[in-house]
Order: structure tokens, then sequence, then C-alpha cells
């Protein structure tokens, strides 16, 4: 095996990746900053400007930071922690560590302090790199709980021009004192850069331990890069591209489009001023690479829908007449399907009244690849994307994979398939239905758990996903569920119907009025689902009624919401009833919980994930109502503020029953 040297470009990289030859993330840094010193690296808004940072002047700023590093005692082999949204100065930091041989470990950036405890203890870290003074009071307030921790490094001061704690400084003052060394040794930046290895743990990432402790998935050089180089030679990325970084960078999803592809393949990353200017800054950039899990694709369609119902009559009837033709020949056109004559022209003249300006209005203008991930997108929420322009694509993929293991290729894009695997990627199916993946992507380990390392990865290199699937007859794989999740109906009408909980959660979902579904019916007699309302989308609905409401819980517990959601659920048993494997996963009864799911309270992972069974056992009494017929029942629940104090939500909710309809077919 080689190594990249050089002056080679960004397609050069991509070849020489593919064909055996390794390099590391610094490497890769240092070699752009020799190439194209001038060129934009890094884009980051400040009071409402875009300010760049080319590749020269990005190289010169991780020198500096390692070099500081270095001097307060950062050493190869030991784990970093770093919190904070995308900023430039963050990115550095990671760059800087990988060239010391340290590993960058990310957290997200919303967890509350507690959360921060088990992955600080876990890696051993003493030293950390946040954001702001949120994530300094963080780190304060758990440091009796992580005695190794000694530096604590900020990037924004504002608010902590008093903080005076032991081991607490500024990057300010960390890039001061790596100056000054560096200016002393010129030579010493690149001969740290070469000591690292391809094979090297690069980085490490921990999984949003939806059943437990989270588990620190550890990932070399190579198995990132490679990844990040496969996925950007199968859509034929350059070095032109634009992207916008406003998804946590704990989320490998996010470090692998802005961090490993960027490094790769040379392109611009833009970094949002806060998370309430994304939207703008979207429109701002017109990203051409773009990546979103399908909440995100979830909160843009509802906010379309919100804008059109509060529009006049002559607009809302042309939006449907026009998107009643983009439904039915739009998904053909981006797949390169013939189209009759006529109907091209009624669809260019969408184009130009509808589609066109509304993915302006979306940021999505020059979007030539969009890919979604981490969930399952529901397919006429899939469908939607694609009929008005956009290459929206699914990819799949883990934290574990380093994301990419198959990916939809153009013109082959479908709502229930996740595509074919890409470069150095094999699949097979185990006898239980379960998806086993090989690839040089693959994780090295859990970081000091062999016992979970051993159950994921077999002897001879294949990683158990513990996803249920197959691959049709066009090589493309299509997910079912989740293994442990995918279940049968047991007794009732449906007695041994397959039962697939998140596929009929998406398909909900896809309605602008529900924005979170649990679905449980797995070993039980029928379906019920507990629902989340979007409160913006229904609170416009009910303020242009003229319904009255104080909240959430009380919007939430509205008859007239009630009968809304009902029409949404009933919508979905239709579409159901025509599926010959899922007719039996109709829903039966629901009701509308009387909070949000949240993050805090354990009932969303960080990575907005449904904790389906911490759910239905803290929901417990509202489960049995569900399944003995109670037309209402009460609940008290304590909820977490994001200050930190505790308090309860009460309510009685009530409980309906929903239409279900004959299967056109037997089910499964």
């Amino acid at each position: 095996m080689g190594y990249i040297t050089g002056t080679t470009g960004s397609t050069d990289i991509l070849q020489m990746i593919g064909t055996g030859m390794k390099t590391t993330f610094p490497q890769l840094l240092l070699k752009h900053a020799a190439e194209r010193p001038a060129a934009a690296a890094l884009r980051e808004k400040e009071y409402g400007i875009w300010q760049a940072h080319s590749w020269a002047a990005l190289a010169a700023l991780v020198e500096q930071v390692a070099a500081g590093l270095h001097l307060a005692g950062l050493r190869r082999g030991e784990h970093m922690v770093v919190i904070g949204s995308n900023r430039p100065r963050l990115y550095a930091t990671m760059l800087a560590a990988q060239a010391l041989g340290a590993i960058p470990v990310p957290l997200y950036q919303d967890a509350v302090a507690v959360e921060c405890i088990f992955p600080l203890n876990n890696a051993e870290v003493r030293f950390a790199v946040v954001e702001d003074q949120e994530q300094v009071d963080k780190m304060l307030e758990i440091r009796d709980r992580c005695p190794a921790i000694s530096n604590i490094y900020f990037d924004d001061p504002r608010g902590l021009r008093k903080y005076e704690e032991e081991g607490l400084d500024s990057m300010e003052a960390l890039i001061a004192a790596g100056q000054a060394f560096v200016q002393k040794n010129p030579q010493w930046f690149s001969a740290e850069v070469a000591k690292a290895q391809p094979d090297d743990v690069a980085a490490m990432f921990f999984t949003s331990g939806t059943t437990g402790n989270p588990k620190g998935v550890v990932h070399t050089h190579n198995s990132l890069l490679n990844s990040a180089a496969a996925g950007a030679e199968f859509d034929k990325l350059t070095s032109a591209e634009e992207v916008l970084a406003y998804l946590p960078p704990a989320w490998i999803g996010q470090n692998i489009f802005s961090y490993a592809q960027w490094l790769t393949c040379g392109y611009v990353v833009n970094c949002p001023e806060s998370a309430s200017t994304v939207t703008i800054d979207l429109k701002e950039v017109g990203p051409t690479y773009y990546f979103a899990p399908p909440r995100v694709f979830e909160g843009l369609l509802t906010s379309v829908t919100i804008r059109m119902e509060d529009a006049g009559l002559i607009k809302r009837k042309m939006f449907a007449a026009c998107m009643d033709v983009a439904e039915r020949v739009g998904p053909a056109l981006m797949d390169g399907a013939q189209v009759g004559l006529f109907d091209r022209i009624k669809y260019a003249l969408g184009d130009l009244l509808v589609y066109g300006p509304l993915r302006n209005n979306l940021g999505f203008s020059r979007v030539r690849v969009a890919y979604t991930a981490g969930e399952a997108i529901g397919p006429d929420l899939f469908s939607f994307y694609r009929s008005i322009g956009i290459n929206l694509k699914q990819l799949y993929g883990s934290t574990e994979t380093a994301v990419f293991v198959c990916l939809q290729p153009d013109n082959q894009a479908r709502a229930d398939t996740v595509g074919v695997p890409i470069r150095g990627v094999e699949i097979k199916v185990a006898d239980n239905g379960e998806i086993l993946v090989k690839s040089a992507g693959l994780l090295k380990e859990y970081y000091k758990n062999p016992e979970a390392t051993a159950e994921v990865l077999t002897p001879d290199g294949w990683y158990h996903t513990s996803d249920a699937g197959f691959l049709d007859a066009h090589g493309h794989l299509k997910i079912i569920d989740r293994v442990k999740d995918v279940g049968r109906i047991k007794g009732g009408a449906n007695d041994g119907a397959m039962f697939a909980p998140k596929y009929v959660e998406n398909k909900l979902k896809f309605f602008p009025y529900i924005k979170e579904v649990v679905a449980l019916g797995d070993g039980r007699n029928k379906v019920c689902v507990m629902i989340n309302i979007d409160f913006d989308a229904v609170g416009n609905w009910a303020e242009r009624r003229n319904l009255p409401y104080a909240g959430y819980t009380d919007l939430a517990q509205k008859p007239e919401v009630y009968e809304l959601v009902k029409e949404c659920v009933e919508k979905v048993n239709a579409d159901l009833a025509s599926d010959t494997l899922l007719a039996g996963s109709q829903v039966s009864r629901f009701l509308v919980l009387h909070k949000e799911l949240d993050a805090d309270d354990g009932e969303l992972t960080r990575t907005n994930k449904v904790r389906r069974g911490f759910i239905a056992e803290k929901y417990a009494d509202l489960v049995s109502a569900l399944y003995e017929g109670r037309p209402e029942q009460y609940i008290e629940t304590q909820v977490k503020f994001e200050d930190g104090r505790t308090g309860s939500v009460s309510a009685t909710l009530k409980i309906s029953d929903t239409k279900t309809f004959t299967p056109v077919k037997t089910a499964a």
C-alpha cells in the first residue's frame, strides 16, 4: 500500500483511495493547502456576513492549535472531546488533534451535562474543547464526576470573562501559545503529520444508547476516508460543491458529509450563524450537495403546507393543480422515463409557476444531489420532493459502517429501497433476514467493549446490522425494519400478520399535522399508536378555524384535532389495505399525547429516534388503556426543562377508535 503524496487533484484522490492507496485527514489538509492555497475551504457567517477561510489559512490555524495542544500536554493516542455546533475553529481543533495522533470525540451540543459523564469517563478524557459558555458550564457542572478532565478550552468568550476555574482557558490563548512555538519550530508540524498512519484511530463516535450506555465506535483514518471516497465517487462529487453544515458534528452523517468528504473532495463547507438562521442561510448558500434526516424534510414540507393554507383561493387552486401534474409526471422525468409531450409542457408550466419558485424558497435551486438517512423516509414524502425536481435519494448505513453502505443511482431512486451496494461493500442476508455487511469502512471496535464488538463483528469480518431486509431482483436493498422490531400480530382478525412499526410510523408522519408516532402491535391482537401533533401546523389549522387553545396540551385534546388526526390515520389504513405484507398493520386505536416526545426526557435519542421500548414502559397506563378499550386515561408525566428544572404535565387523554379496511390481498 502506498501513501498519497505529490500534487494530484481531488479526482485523483478518489481514484487513488479506490485503488487501495491510503492517507490521513491532516495529510489531505496539507495537500489542499499546497495545491489550492487561496481557494475557500470554510465559510462562517458572523453578524450576518459570510467570512471565508482559505485552505492555506486553515492549515496555518490547525498548525497553531496543534502546537498549543502539544504544549498543553495532549499526547498521541489520547482522546479529546469536542462539543459545539459547526464552527471553523472546532473543525481545526479536530484536525489538530489528528495531526498529533490524538483522537477527537465529538459529543452532542444539546446533550444535558449528565449525558456527557459516561463518554468522558469511558474515554478517559483530559482535554475538552467547547464552543461557548453553555458548554463550559456543562463541563464545570460534572467536573467532580469526571476527575480526569484537566484542560477546558472555549471558542466563544462571550459571558466567560470572569470565569477563573483551574484549567479553563480560551482558544485565543491556546492559538497564541502555539503560534510562538511554531515560529521557533517551523518543521515540527509537518513531522508530526508524517507520523500519523492511515490505520491509526482517527475519531470515536458514541452511539445514541437507546438500550443502555452509549458505545464508543472506533474508526480509523482509512475506514472513514475509504467510505467518504466511495460515496464521492458514486455521485461524482468535485471541489466545486457547496455544502451547508448545520447538523450536529457528533452525528457521523454530518461528520462524513462535512468533514471526511470535505477533505476528500476539497469542496466548500458553510457554517451557519446559528440554528435559528439555518433556513435563511440555506437560501443564501444554495448548496449543491445536501443531506438531512427525514425529520428536516418533514419540517420543510409542513412549512410549505402552512403557507399554502394561508394563501388566497386562486393561489391555492393553482398550487393544487400543478401538484397534481407534478405527482404524476415529476418522478418519471427525474428518473429519465418517457413522458408525453403534453405532460412535459404542463410540467414545464408548473415549474415556471410553482416548482421553481418553491425550490428557490426552500434553498434547493442548485441542489444536484440530496440525501436522506438516519431513519426511513415515508414514500409519499420522498415522492413529493422528487416530483418538484429535487434529486432526493436515500442512503443506507450506520455509525459502525462509516455511513455509506448503499446509495441510490441517479434515475433509480425508489421510495421502497435504499439503493445498491457501493464500491467495496459486500452484503449478504442471514437466514433470519438480518443484513450483514463487509467493507473497508467498518468500525475497528467498540471502545473498551470486546463483548459488544464480538456480537456485531464476525471473525471473518462481517458486521451484523440488526436490520431486516433483502436484495430485490435489481440488486437494490430493501429494509423492512429493525430485526428486533419486526413482529407479528397475535390473535384477532389479523392473527399472524407481519407488523413493522417503523413503516406504519413513517406513513403517518407524512401528514403535516403529525410530528411523531409510536406504533405498538407486536404480540398483540391489533395495532395502536400514540401520536405527537405538529404544534405549528395544527396551531395554524386551529387559528384559521377560530379554535382557541391555551398551549400544546390543550390543543392536542381538542375534539376537532382528534377528528383531524383520525382522518390521517384512516387514510393510512386505506393505503395499508392494499399492501400484501402489511395489511394487518392497520391502526385500530390511537391517542394524542399530552406532551411532545423529548430527548431530555429520555423518549428520543439525540438523533431524534423514538425509543419505542422506553416509551411503552414509561406510558404503560396509556398502552393498557389502548388495548383494554377504555375511552380515556388520566396521565401525569414528569418533564425536564432546558434550565435543568423539573415539572409535571397532566391530562385526561381521549382514546379514539378508527376505521379499518378489508385487505385487497391476504396479508402475509
